[in-house]
């Protein structure tokens, strides 16, 4: 298996931005081929320090490496990567990464 983890950074607006990305964006990323399960956190984000900066984290899961990129590289994943910048256009209001799972 293998993960998408993207962490949105706390906006200015933050009901606005629950509104849009559970109305619009949330039903535009859930297009992408091969997603097989997408979560996000309920409440808020904290670290061990308290508070940090993190508003949102999305958690989508994939077979594998090659099916998270051809999902992105899909015309839906265009247009999520592109719908990204609608809410959260501020450089670095975004952090993407991607990994393969492993069990310990």
């Amino acid at each position: 298996m293998a993960r998408v983890l993207v962490m949105y950074k706390t906006p200015k607006d933050a009901a606005a931005f629950d509104k849009y990305y559970f109305e619009t964006h949330v039903p535009i990323a859930k297009k992408l081929p091969g997603l097989k399960k997408y979560e996000v956190n309920q409440g808020c984000v904290v670290s061990p320090a308290g508070d940090g900066g993190v508003h949102r984290i999305a958690i989508l899961h994939f077979d594998s490496m090659a099916a998270i990129q051809a999902a992105f590289a899909s015309a839906e994943g265009q247009a999520a990567a592109a719908d990204v910048q609608v809410f959260a256009p501020e450089p670095g209001a975004v952090q993407i990464l991607m990994f393969e799972e492993r069990q310990v």
